[in-house]
């Protein structure tokens, strides 16, 4: 087996935020592959919508975008907005 020498390779909790094992742990909350591929498949599209780049954004920012795609979403969807 090969050392990899490279200082943030065997750092295991920095391999863990990695965006393929954050997909990983968020799929083991599904029953079956199939469960997971319809909601990911009606979830996709959407949820760039309610995630905005927040390393981009300051924080009062972050939180105006995220009000705003929140009140965009209830106009679309007519659902009641959460108290």
């Amino acid at each position: 087996m090969e050392h990899r020498r490279h200082e943030g390779l065997n750092n295991r909790a920095e391999n863990s935020h990695q965006p393929t094992r954050e997909w990983e742990r968020r799929m083991r909350r599904f029953k079956s592959p199939g469960h997971a591929q319809r909601f990911l498949a009606a979830y996709g599209p959407i949820a760039s919508h309610f995630r905005p780049r927040r390393h981009q954004l300051t924080a009062a920012d972050y939180h105006q975008t995220r009000d705003q795609r929140f009140a965009t979403w209830h106009a679309v969807t007519g659902l009641p907005v959460a108290a």
